[in-house]
């Protein structure tokens, strides 16, 4: 399956990014930026195979260069906090031959992101390890035909109900800002996901392959699976060098579990579909049979054990032994579990069934609970850590009472006032009181993981059952096939045990109608003549 990976993010100077550099990282050449006068440069980035810069029609030749290009759009930022450029990252499906990267990209930039008016600035990285992938730096303002940057937005009056402007107690008018372009719009994230799932598609279909990239969640699908947990480069060097994580753990559980309730789901839907036709089965025979009672399992396993008795016909008395006590071992542990498990008759066995699906169907939503709730205090502890090492920070910062002092202090420690006002936003937002315990949240998620496993190892419980109950069904086939039910039996062959029992009910039947008395006739009515002798 294609890997379904599509990452947008926005390159931002409030986190200390250059557009410089990220163009630097992707195309794997020497970029000089003007903004801090360094020179950007990754000299291990060996894997570019392909980089291009495209241009809509209407823009200038010379922002073909990426050193002009990019230097360009970061001097038109001059806030601190300023949107430099646009970044994807996306997995180029394995199944399309190399030669054809750069065309899927190109296509992809030309549709979406060129003809709007964007400058698409990409690279393919592919070290032959089995993960090729692009990057694409995409602009954040439009560009007229002279080269000049247009704005972001614009500022708007607002008007009343007869058109004036709205005069504020200030004096000022009221106005809002406008975006002069729809680039920022989050439904564009939606659209040019299912784009580029769209563009990957065709490439796949015109070379044959059967593949197709699905970008959408799990739940979007329709999928009852869980999904891992997002380890990050930390967690993911350390499980490359053998060092096992709590991340790593987990996501192994999780794939296992995975594992365990499709092998569950196949077994249970394959033995429901059987016993559906056992059922319809179940209906001939016990209209041929009226009243006759219906056997047990056990009776039909020891049926089973006879066929097999019978195959061995022309085997040495020491392969009839060996072979009926490995039967006779087999059936009686399958027998001693459905004893246990108080299974009879088919329907006891559509019954048992019925709670195996269920019991997958709870531990699978449990494991699930969980694992959304690992990922929720992941989450609040990482922004617990950023609230606790930027609030001396913040302190000190609250503590200056000079005007230019505190703007100076504030310049000098954007990133850390940020983090805190970061973490006090969500921290506010989703903690149920004012105040939270590490401990307590770390205990929660160390109980949530230990309970992983155990859970796990309740579905290998029940795949067991299922296993055995497929055994019982490939047992009874053997016994019970479908060609048994036809009326006669094929020439040279033994009636079964069904075409026995529909001899003996169409005989009764037919004795039974030949001792009825043939029906009394009615007699004319006398004539008068007849009364008169009678007289």
């Amino acid at each position: 399956m294609p890997c379904p990976h599509c990452k947008i993010t926005i390159i931002k100077r409030s986190n200390n990014e250059s557009a410089v550099s990220a163009a630097a990282y992707q195309s794997g050449e020497k970029l000089f930026s003007e903004y801090d006068q360094e020179q950007k440069y990754y000299p291990y980035k060996n894997e570019v195979t392909h980089k291009e810069i495209m241009l809509p029609p209407h823009v200038p030749p010379e922002f073909a260069d990426r050193n002009t290009l990019w230097n360009s759009a970061e001097a038109q930022e001059k806030q601190w906090n300023s949107q430099l450029a646009r970044r994807f990252v996306l997995a180029i499906p394995r199944e399309i031959p190399p030669g054809q990267y750069a065309d899927l990209i190109r296509d992809y930039c030309r549709e979406f992101f060129v003809s709007k008016g964007m400058i698409a600035d990409f690279a393919i990285h592919d070290k032959g390890d089995g993960n090729p992938h692009a990057h694409i730096l995409l602009t954040m303002r439009a560009m007229d035909e002279k080269g000049k940057w247009l704005p972001k937005s614009r500022k708007v009056y607002d008007l009343d109900k007869n058109g004036e402007r709205i005069r504020l107690a200030s004096g000022r008018w009221k106005s809002h800002k406008e975006n002069t372009v729809d680039w920022n719009n989050r439904k564009y994230a939606e659209i040019w996901r299912q784009g580029w799932a769209d563009t990957a598609n065709r490439y796949l279909e015109a070379n044959d392959r059967p593949e197709r990239l699905d970008l959408r969640s799990y739940a979007r699908q329709g999928i009852d699976q869980i999904p891992t947990v997002h380890m990050g480069a930390a967690a993911c060097q350390m499980e490359k060098k053998g060092i096992q994580t709590n991340i790593g753990n987990l996501n192994r559980d999780i794939k296992t579990a995975n594992r365990l309730m499709q092998s569950i789901r196949q077994m249970v839907r394959s033995l429901k579909g059987w016993l559906s036709d056992l059922k319809e089965k179940k209906a001939v025979l016990l209209e041929a049979l009226e009243q006759a009672k219906e056997p047990t399992l056990p009776e039909l396993l020891f049926r089973y054990l006879e066929q097999r008795s019978g195959e061995r016909a022309d085997w040495t008395s020491r392969g009839k032994l060996k072979g009926t006590v490995a039967d006779y071992n087999k059936v009686q542990a399958a027998m001693d579990f459905l004893r246990k498990k108080g299974i009879s008759t088919v329907e006891s066995l559509d019954t048992r069934l019925d709670e195996i699906g269920q019991t997958a169907v709870s531990v699978m939503g449990s494991m699930k609970k969980s694992e959304k709730r690992i990922k929720a205090i992941n989450t609040m502890l990482s922004y617990i850590d950023k609230y606790e090492a930027a609030k001396p920070v913040h302190a000190e910062y609250a503590a200056i009472g000079w005007k230019k002092k505190k703007e100076k202090f504030a310049e000098s420690h954007r990133e850390e006032l940020d983090a805190y006002n970061a973490a006090i936003r969500y921290l506010k937002a989703n903690l149920k009181g004012n105040s939270y315990s590490r401990k307590d949240l770390e205990a929660e998620r160390e109980q949530l993981a230990a309970a992983l496993p155990g859970q796990k190892k309740e579905l290998e419980a029940v795949q067991a059952d299922v296993k055995v109950l497929r055994d019982v069904r490939h047992w009874l086939n053997q016994v019970l096939p479908s060609e048994q039910y036809r009326q006669t039996a094929e020439p040279g062959k033994k009636p079964s045990v069904q075409e026995s029992l529909k001899g003996r009910q169409e005989r009764i039947r037919q004795e039974q109608a030949g001792k009825q008395k043939p029906p009394r006739t009615q007699k004319p009515p006398r004539t008068q003549k007849q009364q008169n002798m009678e007289l």
